[in-house]
C-alpha cells in the first residue's frame, strides 16, 4: 500500500471536520451564549485532539488497523467486540449523516429528503469507488471548494452577530458542554488508526491529522452556534432556510457530508475484515453505504445526543486502556485469545462513565473516566501479574 503525507492526511481529516453532523452538535450549546459556548467547545476539543493523537500513533507505529490495534490490548477474540461495535456505530453513523445532508438539503430546496439520501448515497460510492489512497487530486478540489464555501458561510453568519450573549436560565451545564464537546473527536478515535497506519512520517501524520481535525471540528461547532444564535432557532433545517444561503448551504452540506460519511463507511468495512477475511472491506462498506441510504430514508434521526454519549460510554475506557498498556506500560502486546483483565477494566470503565453522565462534573464524563482507569489499570497491573 502507498504511503500517505502529512498532508493527505490533513486533507482526509479536513473532509472529516467539514460536517454537517458537526453543525448540528454545534447548535446545541447555543443556550450557553456565545463565549462561554465558545470555552467549552474549545476545551473539549483539546481533551479530544490529545486522544486522537494517541490513538493515531499506535496505529502509525505498529502498522495496524485501529482495531487490530485493540487486539493488542484485549486479545484476538477479545478485540473482536470492539470490532463488531465499531462496525454498528459506522453503520450508526453513516445513516445519521446521509440523514442530515439530506433533511438540511431538501428544505434548502423545499424537495424530498429521499431525492437527497439516494444523490449523497451515491456519491459516497463512488468515492469507495476510488478508494482512499486514490483521491488525493479529488480530495485537494473538493477539500479547496468546502474551504471556500464554508468561509462564505462563517462571514455571512458571524456579521452581525451579538458575541456578548449571556446563557439561558435553563442553558445545560458547563461540563455537560464540554462532554458535548468531546463526543464528535471520541467518536473518530476507533477509525483514526485506519489512515495513519499507511503514513511516511508516523507521529507528523498523527499530529497533523489530530490538528487538522479538531480545528475544523472546532470551526463547524462555532458555525452551527453562530447559526442557532442568529436565527433564534434550534432545527437544523429552519436554520438553513432563514440563512439565505441557497445553493451555497447545499453545496456545502452534499460535499461535506460525502467527505465525512465516505471514512464512515470505509473504516466499517476495514473494522469488519477485524472480524473475518471473508468479505473484501470494500464490498463492505458498499453495503454499509446502502443500509445507511435505506436507514435515512425510512427512520428519523434528529437528535443524535444519546447516541454520542453511548460513543463515549464505549470507546472512552477503551481508548484509557490503551494509551495505559502502549504509552505507560509499554505492553505492545497480549498473548491472550481473549484478555479478561483488560476486559473486565473497560467494562468497569463503561459502568463509570454511565454514572459520570449523571452527575455534573466540571471536565464531563470522558475525561474523568479515562483518568480514572488509567489509575485503575496501573493498580490493577501493579497487583496481578500475568
Amino acid at each position: 500500500m502507498r504511503k500517505t503525507s502529512n498532508f493527505e492526511n490533513g486533507l482526509i481529516w479536513f473532509g472529516a471536520g467539514v460536517s454537517i453532523a458537526e453543525i448540528i452538535t454545534g447548535t446545541y450549546f447555543a443556550s450557553l451564549g456565545f463565549k462561554k459556548a465558545l470555552l467549552a467547545i474549545i476545551i473539549g476539543h483539546i481533551i479530544g485532539a490529545v486522544l486522537l493523537y494517541l490513538a493515531g500513533v499506535i496505529g502509525a507505529n505498529t502498522e495496524k488497523s485501529a482495531m487490530e490495534t485493540v487486539k493488542m490490548s484485549f486479545g484476538k477474540k477479545g478485540g473482536l467486540i470492539f470490532a463488531l461495535l465499531n462496525v454498528l456505530q459506522l453503520l450508526g453513523w453513516t445513516a445519521i449523516m446521509i440523514y442530515d445532508g439530506a433533511i438540511s438539503t431538501s428544505h434548502v430546496f423545499n424537495t424530498s429528503h429521499i431525492i437527497w439520501a439516494i444523490v449523497i448515497g451515491v456519491l459516497i460510492l463512488v468515492w469507495l469507488k476510488i478508494g482512499i489512497t486514490n483521491l488525493g487530486k479529488l480530495n485537494t478540489v473538493s477539500m479547496t471548494l468546502l474551504f471556500l464555501l464554508t468561509i462564505v458561510l462563517s462571514f455571512k453568519i458571524f456579521n452581525g452577530l451579538d458575541f456578548n450573549m449571556k446563557a439561558l436560565p435553563d442553558a445545560m451545564s458547563f461540563g455537560s458542554a464540554i462532554e458535548l464537546a468531546i463526543a464528535m473527536p471520541l467518536s473518530w478515535l476507533p477509525l483514526i488508526s485506519d489512515y495513519t497506519r499507511y503514513a511516511q512520517n508516523k507521529k507528523g501524520a498523527s499530529f497533523t491529522s489530530a490538528l487538522v481535525y479538531s480545528i475544523v471540528s472546532v470551526w463547524m461547532y462555532v458555525i452551527g452556534l453562530g447559526m442557532s444564535l442568529l436565527t433564534k432557532e434550534s432545527d437544523i433545517a429552519l436554520i438553513m432556510v432563514k440563512s439565505g444561503l441557497g445553493i451555497i448551504a447545499m453545496l456545502i452540506i452534499i460535499l461535506s457530508t460525502v467527505t465525512t460519511t465516505f471514512l464512515d463507511a470505509y473504516s466499517a468495512g476495514i473494522s469488519f475484515e477485524s472480524l473475518t477475511n471473508k468479505i473484501q472491506g470494500r464490498n463492505v462498506a458498499i453495503i454499509v453505504t446502502i443500509i445507511g441510504i435505506v436507514g435515512a430514508i425510512i427512520f428519523p434521526m434528529d437528535d443524535i445526543t444519546d447516541f454520542l454519549y453511548l460513543i463515549g460510554s464505549v470507546f472512552a475506557p477503551m481508548i484509557a486502556v490503551q494509551i495505559t498498556d502502549y504509552f505507560i506500560l509499554k505492553k505492545q502486546s497480549v498473548k491472550e485469545e481473549i484478555y479478561a483483565k483488560n476486559l473486565i477494566i473497560w467494562l468497569i470503565g463503561f459502568i463509570i462513565y454511565r454514572i459520570f453522565l449523571n452527575l455534573n462534573l466540571p471536565l464531563g464524563s470522558t475525561i474523568s473516566c479515562i483518568l480514572l482507569v488509567i489509575i485503575i489499570k496501573v493498580i490493577i497491573e501493579k497487583l496481578i501479574k500475568d
